[in-house]
């Protein structure tokens, strides 16, 4: 089959299967507001039109079933929209959280051959002991441990074959849909969805990329390079490609095995501090994180240190984002909401659209909570809750990589209660964000950032009358133009073009009824059955055309 042809047959094939999940699922609202119904199969259209939902589970349950169904790329987007309690209602976020990436391991005869692919040798070539059954699976790749000839014990991560054409078609799929309603439903553009599409896009694709992964663990490598506590795998570069990564095998305790824990006498509460002060100094120190420290990426080593595992969903800070953040800690505890208003434009995120009176009342009210405690008195997850709702309130979106941030806060925050009941992140964090802001305000830094924007002002200044004297030039010349941008009459325009199609369509028909019974009058031949031909023509084709105006309009919903 010709590829573009087949890619188009899998997106109708991809279509269908979405559009039964949803309506199996109690969707099938969805799919009308979508227009999709011309998409789905027969069985869909007649449940969807005609049959009642037993909805036995919730509706943030009954989505993360539909995301579930529709495999990885649908599952990943769950888990993003999961840590963006900004864009979605908690209770979506929060179930969401519970979408499960294990899956089937893929056949062992496709692991051969991926390595033989990608690394150009066979199995024997390459390693010295490879174990056939994987020792975990996940719906991207799955991982088998292995040595090599020069006797190293290592674990191999192994991408599943035919994954990024699957991911592809869903992310084509997801863009059209995104696209559309963004076009025609006012509720939900209100929050980009194609910009939604675009963040997974990256994330995903960032995912699928091993060595962008091995990166990622160089640079955990080189900031921890000297730490006593913190160890890193090491990454074998000769033995990894874009779908094969290759690290050094860690023996260890996975601190989500309580009871092993115990046996082995490892102190929970040790852990908790070490794998939280890991992450600030991460945050504050290296502007590098680890967005997912949760207790299955975590592994306790009978020496007493910490292995940290998986680094797929890393974030970076620069030390500006960093100053922001820590003004917007400063803000909240000393109870400034003009302040923060203030970091929110500089962060981006708050806009000339933002009701600025209605966002300081409710912002004002939340600070109340926490006015006149301390760092180590505040619960970072209670915080970064509460003000991912507050801000999904008043529809400011924050940068992904400020989301990836609230995202690692709330993991690794879970991560020391579940080790340790009551434990406060925040404490941990407070000589760390002190440090930063010692380190933020020092003679030294404050006169780099002096001169740094002394710079600015200089080349804003220089620059300004030319600049002026090109806008009066043109203002002279009578060429100045203002542009006035219309929101909403996208819409509006579309109906009326439909609404003037169906008209003219209408007219035709009219004209083709008019002029046939005008020969049918005439008597002319041919003739069938004593009529003329033509007329019997005219009026079959007529009453085609109308048939499919009225299906059209019927199967469309705009009676």
């Amino acid at each position: 089959m010709v590829p573009g042809i087949s890619h188009r047959y899998s997106m109708v094939k991809r279509y269908g299967r979405i559009i039964d999940v949803l309506v199996s699922n109690g969707f099938g609202y969805f799919v009308d507001k979508m227009g999709l119904w011309s998409k789905g199969s027969v069985r869909s259209r007649v449940k969807g039109r005609f049959g009642r939902e037993q909805e036995t589970d919730t509706r943030p349950e009954r989505a993360r079933k539909v995301l579930e169904e529709l495999g990885p790329t649908y599952v990943k987007f769950g888990q993003l929209l999961s840590m963006r309690e900004d864009l979605i209602p908690l209770k979506y976020a929060q179930e969401f959280t519970k979408l499960q990436n294990d899956v089937p391991p893929f056949p062992f005869e496709d692991v051969k051959a991926v390595l033989k692919t990608e690394l150009g040798s066979d199995i024997p070539e390459l390693f010295s002991a490879f174990d056939e059954k994987p020792i975990a699976a996940a719906s991207i790749g799955q991982v088998h441990k292995a040595r090599l000839h020069s006797g190293e014990d290592v674990v191999v991560k192994i991408q599943r074959p035919g994954i990024r054409r699957i991911i592809e078609a869903d992310l084509d799929i997801m863009y059209s849909l995104a696209g559309f309603a963004q076009e025609h439903i006012e509720e939900i553009k209100l929050y980009n969805p194609v910009a939604v599409v675009d963040e997974l896009s990256r994330s995903i694709h960032s995912e699928m990329d091993y060595t962008q992964e091995a990166r990622n663990i160089e640079h955990f490598l080189t900031n921890f390079e000297n730490d006593p506590v913190i160890v890193i795998p090491q990454v074998y570069n000769d033995y990894s490609s874009d779908r094969i990564l290759t690290l050094e095998y860690i023996e260890g305790v996975k601190c989500n095995k309580f009871e092993k824990l115990a046996n082995e006498n490892l102190d929970r509460e040790k852990l908790a501090t070490n794998v939280s002060e890991a992450f600030m100094k991460q945050v504050f120190e290296h502007g590098f994180f680890h967005a997912d420290l949760h207790s299955g990426n975590i592994f306790a080593l009978e020496d007493g240190r910490i292995a940290l595992l998986d680094f797929g969903m890393s974030g970076h800070l620069s030390e500006d984002m960093r100053g922001l953040l820590i003004d917007a800690l400063i803000a909240i505890t000393n109870g400034d909401s003009t302040q923060y208003i203030e970091v929110m434009r500089d962060l981006g995120v708050a806009d000339e659209k933002l009701d600025v009176r209605s966002f300081k009342a409710d912002y004002d009210h939340f600070l109340f909570k926490y006015y006149g405690r301390t760092l180590d008195q505040v619960d970072a997850t209670e915080v970064s809750s509460e003000m991912l709702s507050l801000l999904r309130k008043h529809q400011i979106q924050v940068p992904p990589n400020v989301a990836l941030l609230f995202k690692g806060v709330m993991t690794v925050s879970g991560f020391a209660m579940q080790m340790v009941p009551n434990f406060n992140v925040t404490e941990v964090a407070e000589p760390y964000a002190r440090k930063f802001m010692k380190k933020r305000f020092s003679p030294r830094n404050m006169a780099k950032n002096s001169s740094k924007n002394l710079w600015y002002v200089s080349r804003l200044l220089s620059r300004a009358p030319l600049q002026l004297s090109h806008i009066l030039e043109v203002a002279e010349k009578g060429y100045l133009n203002l542009k006035f941008e219309h929101e909403g009459t996208d819409r509006l325009l579309a109906e009326i073009s439909v609404a003037s199609n169906r008209l003219a369509f209408s007219l035709i028909i009219s004209a083709i009824i008019v002029g046939s019974s005008l020969v049918i009058q005439t008597g002319m031949e041919p003739q069938v059955w004593g009529v003329p031909l033509f007329g019997l023509l005219g009026f079959l084709a007529a009453g085609i055309f109308g048939m499919g105006l009225i299906i059209y309009i019927i199967r469309t919903g705009s009676l």
